[in-house]
């Protein structure tokens, strides 16, 4: 056998004992399904680079929407019916649900943790898709896309909203 097909079969063989190991490493165990386990090295990292390549073209789209009082109380009622349970309300405490889940939903309206800096297109991605192993549903078959758009509108401007539009958040 040459130099170059000896290679390739010690590529080959490393490529399968590396898939192999893998296999058992995660048959046997090695990867704890526990919420309350703590993340694997790599983890965030690896999920956060899947997750930025899924938005593709979603950071250049725009709301279609006018940003408009109506609008924000309307995505403030709709955040508090299908996503105050994970990301909680301003003011109010995590709930039982939230302190579950791994990862830790964001508490959307607590600083910090807003995400008012990301492209209105990737948030509505988020709402329209849910995030796989988050716990973070899709609402592509259950909302609207002007129901999307009005939640979009409401997390993108969470650092500036009117008393109408707090008081439709503390509805719970």
């Amino acid at each position: 056998m040459s130099r170059i097909g000896s290679f390739l079969l010690g590529c080959f063989a490393t490529g399968v004992a590396i898939v192999i190991g893998a296999y058992l490493f995660v048959a046997l165990g090695g990867v704890s399904m526990k919420t309350t386990a703590a993340p694997l090295p790599f983890e965030k990292a690896l999920a956060k680079l899947a997750l930025h390549a899924s938005f593709a073209g979603a950071k250049d789209k725009q709301n279609p929407l006018p940003f408009n009082e109506d609008n924000m109380i309307a995505g403030a009622r709709l955040f508090d019916q299908h996503c105050a349970i994970c990301h909680s309300t301003p003011g109010q405490p995590r709930s039982a649900i939230s302190k579950g889940e791994f990862p830790k939903p964001p508490r959307l309206f607590a600083p910090g943790q807003m995400v008012t800096d990301d492209p209105e297109g990737v948030t509505h991605w988020k709402v329209t898709h849910g995030i796989r192993l988050s716990g973070m549903p899709g609402f592509r078959d259950t909302l609207s896309a002007t129901e999307r758009w009005q939640l979009t509108m409401l997390v993108a401007h969470a650092d500036k909203l009117s008393p109408a539009v707090l008081a439709a958040l503390a509805t719970h």
